[in-house]
């Protein structure tokens, strides 16, 4: 299996590795889910066209036995899949593994619904884009305090992990990124959960990609850009509200304060100035149409500014002050004069 060429993962607990077609894993008993969990993305999966198949099974493979739907039936968690099923629609046989409850663990609706799809759509759009293929592996964070689901039918005490993380290996390019989210809601963009492979590694005690050339320079680095496709490229992680003075905000903090006068400091990654209305547009941290903050300068408030705000400001990290508004759903600011803004000065 061309799985293998870059090494299963290695960790110190103790699992049974199951070979399928199209994925491999390591299953733990003592937690009756998967450790990891790997497979290849192929280009393929832009042209694939098989149906998901609900077709949730116990794995006959695993010795041990595994989980199966009475342990999931009522519990408040979905049948998460590790490696996602819309992964293998090009291949009847690869797509059906993934139903196998080996490859399912608890994640709250919560996570696997949203930011962890979104993920997982990310990294499809990525080897699409790039065509190429990429190495996936996948778990939860496994460890002897978590808690188990406790439905009444239980079968198996399933854990239920308080953290996912998933790794990427573009082994053609020589990079890889990792990501650590949790089991729950997530509100800030997938690229803020993003760290580097050698940081998951210390989370989980796993290696992952033990057989591959530059293994260190690939699991050390982390270029969050380049792992961006289509209308998310240029995107940025919000700043961290720690690194903020006192009394400021963020651009994910921004949606709690609608209504208020508030201090929003992100980075402007798109501007746009309207030729017709005369008026200039500013995204912080996500550009339009995923646009998470969003400031205006109408045309009568343009003399206001010493300087062309569309130009001077894009690629700036700001802080900008003013009432927050819901403008269908996105926080957003209207400003009248260039005193609403300051421009961080980053140290060199």
């Amino acid at each position: 299996m061309i799985l293998i060429a870059v090494g299963n993962p290695v960790c110190n607990e103790k699992v049974e590795v199951i070979y399928h077609e199209a994925i491999i894993l390591g299953y733990n008993e003592k937690h009756e889910q998967a450790q990891w969990v790997s497979h290849i993305i192929l280009p393929d999966v832009e042209k694939g066209n098989v149906s998901r198949t609900n077709n949730f099974r116990k794995d006959k493979l695993v010795t041990s036995g595994t989980a199966s739907k009475a342990d999931y039936w009522y519990s408040g968690y979905d049948r998460g899949h590790l490696a996602p099923s819309a992964d293998f629609r090009w291949s009847k046989t690869a797509l059906s593994e993934s139903y196998f409850y080996s490859n399912m663990a608890p994640q709250l609706p919560e996570l696997n619904r949203e930011r962890w799809a979104e993920l997982e759509n990310a990294i499809r759009e990525y080897v699409i884009e790039n065509k190429i293929q990429v190495y996936v592996v996948t778990g939860g964070i496994l460890h002897d305090s978590l808690p188990v689901m406790r439905n009444q039918d239980r079968e198996n005490e399933v854990s239920i992990p308080n953290l996912f993380y998933k790794v990427i290996l573009d082994n053609s390019n020589h990079r890889g990124i990792g990501f650590v989210m949790p089991n729950g809601i997530c509100d800030y963009p997938i690229m803020s959960y993003a760290i580097s492979i050698d940081s998951v590694e210390v989370l989980t005690g796993i290696n992952f990609f033990s057989k591959i050339k530059d293994e260190d320079f690939i699991e050390q680095k982390i270029d969050i850009d380049i792992w961006q496709s289509g209308s998310k490229k240029g995107d940025v992680a919000p700043l961290n509200p720690t690194t903020l003075e006192k009394g400021m905000i963020n651009t994910v903090q921004a949606k709690y304060n609608i209504g208020t006068k508030s201090t929003v400091c992100g980075t402007v990654v798109s501007t746009k100035y309207s030729e017709k209305s005369g008026a200039t547009f500013l995204n912080l941290d996500k550009k339009f149409p995923n646009q998470i903050f969003s400031v205006a300068i109408w045309k009568d408030n343009r003399p206001n500014f010493s300087y062309m705000p569309e130009i001077e400001l894009n690629n700036r990290k700001v802080c900008i002050t003013g009432k927050i508004e819901n403008n269908k759903g996105i926080p957003a600011m209207n400003i009248s004069n260039e005193k609403s803004i300051i421009i961080i000065r980053e140290e060199k």
